[in-house]
């Protein structure tokens, strides 16, 4: 087939379409809400924007099913900007290439937005077909969850008339949610006076590209590396081997990616540069040999550049490396009560050091509220140790899990009856929408399901085609067998 607009089911592949073709980075989404507005209002259904920006469509019940419990189907309306370096795209104008690759469906480069664009497609597929058995549906499909869950945050109480949210954002096929991590950012920043860059120096930038990266929460667990760390740690042993300073440094780009790329501009003394080529030679040789299994097409390599105007002092250079490398990253602790699920993890996401200030991020998560902040405190006491102030935010709760959900206990017989098998029931190790909203709708009863995606936040991110058709019949099922109210 050569075209996504060809595969099963056809109504979903179409919209999934249009929508890779509408920018919509978290924050830019705008395009897209107006493309979901319109296509609920050229349906002739009641469809509002609300005072953030979410989207709410509301379908009546197929007659003689007007007793059934409401439906809230949700999906959020943004996808994570992320490219190759050599990709020339930019998120706010280009719409995504998709490519057919065997079983799966993935882009060009970047990363396709099947998180969370099939499960938009789904909900607007079933909100246009008129040959369904369902009870009252309503569609809600909200903003900037990739970067703050901001439309769940501010989705009044009230506005949704529903008993149940099947959120349609997880990632494997097969798999039921009842359960989610919190999370909160720990950002420390300082600043210093940069000075001139010394006579007799010559200049490298130092690059470290061809990393996985991926989804901070769902693949923290996977061995993969982080570019930020890997080039701090060759900095620490440059700078205790010969007189390195450093320019600029930039590594990561996004609070709930893994980072794939980093970079520093650095000086040296021109009598260092056959032995600083070669160190950078070795600890490419050093990564490659460690992270082979996990990370094939990792490069760490260096190019002259031409002598920046100023450096680093050396006092601040060592509270920077020091911190950097102090920072706690990966998986804190696994869950003593799931098999094989992370508890805790942290990643180091995003740093900067540029013209006077240096700055960094980590998006903690944990599905223990006590050992989010523990995770969040001991990252504060590394950054105040180098001299950062410390700034927390953006902190969401996570979702319990409820073993007695009766659509838990619906969709388990309704898979079981259609695929042989009773589904697998698990708890996700990333932020999900439902923890917030099932703080406003505290009656409201929720679970998560979904295709399988692998590799979400990253531009190998791919969606299995025929995982979508199941994804899709198990959700038309079981919309036909949702409890009587």
């Amino acid at each position: 087939m050569s075209t996504i607009k060809d595969l099963y089911p056809q109504k979903l592949w179409e919209i999934f379409h249009e929508l890779t073709q509408i920018p919509r980075p978290s924050k830019k989404e705008q395009a897209a809400a107006e493309y979901a507005k319109l296509f609920g209002e050229k349906l002739g259904l009641k469809t509002i924007v609300d005072e953030v920006g979410n989207v709410i469509i509301s379908k009546p019940a197929t007659p003689g099913l007007e007793n059934r419990m409401g439906i809230v189907l949700q999906s959020h309306l943004d996808m994570v900007p992320q490219k190759n370096s050599d990709k020339v795209h930019d998120f706010e104008k280009d719409p995504i290439e998709t490519l057919i690759d065997g079983d799966w469906v993935t882009a060009n480069g970047t990363t396709l937005g099947a998180d969370n664009g099939i499960g938009v497609a789904a909900a607007l597929a079933v909100m246009a077909s008129d040959n369904l058995e369902h009870g009252p549906i309503e569609a809600l499909l909200t903003i900037d969850e990739e970067t703050g869950m901001t439309g769940a945050f501010e989705l009044k109480s009230g506005i949704l008339k529903g008993d149940i949210l099947l959120n349609m954002d997880s990632e494997d096929e097969g798999e039921l949610y009842i359960g989610c991590a919190g999370g909160i950012n720990t950002s420390g920043s300082f600043d210093y006076r940069e000075e001139d860059s010394p006579a007799g120096y010559v200049a490298y930038k130092i690059e470290v590209k061809g990393l996985k990266g991926g989804h901070s929460g769902l693949d923290i667990n996977l061995g993969r590396s982080n570019a930020i760390k890997m080039i701090n740690r060759f900095l620490w042993d440059a700078t205790k081997n010969m007189d390195l300073k450093i320019s600029a440094f930039e590594g990561g780009s996004l609070r709930n990616a893994i980072p794939r790329e980093a970079f520093a501009d650095v000086v040296i003394p021109d009598a260092k540069k056959s032995d600083f080529e070669k160190m950078v030679s070795d600890f490419n040789l050093v990564f490659k040999t460690e992270f082979q299994g996990t990370e094939p097409d990792l490069s760490f390599s260096t190019n002259s550049i031409d002598v920046p105007a100023k450096v680093m002092p050396a006092e601040a250079q060592d509270r920077f490396i020091k911190m950097i490398y102090g920072i706690p990253n990966g998986v804190m602790r696994m869950s003593v009560d799931m098999a094989d699920v992370v508890e805790s993890s942290t990643n180091l996401a995003i740093v900067k050091a540029v013209e006077g200030e240096v700055s960094a991020m980590c998006l903690i998560r944990s599905s223990v509220d006590s050992a989010k902040f523990s995770v969040a405190n001991k990252t504060q006491a590394v950054m105040e140790l180098a001299g950062a102030t410390v700034l927390h935010d953006g902190t969401y709760p996570g979702w319990k899990p409820n073993m007695d959900s009766p659509i838990l206990k619906t969709m388990k017989t309704v898979y079981n009856d259609k695929y042989g098998k009773v589904p697998d029931i698990k708890v996700i190790h990333a932020g999900l929408e439902c923890g917030i909203i099932g703080d406003a709708y505290p009656e409201m009863d929720l679970i998560s399901f979904g295709p399988t995606i692998r590799f979400p936040h990253s531009p190998d991110e791919k969606v299995n085609i025929k995982t979508v058709g199941l994804f899709w019949d198990y959700l038309l099922e079981t919309l036909k067998k949702v409890p009587v109210k």
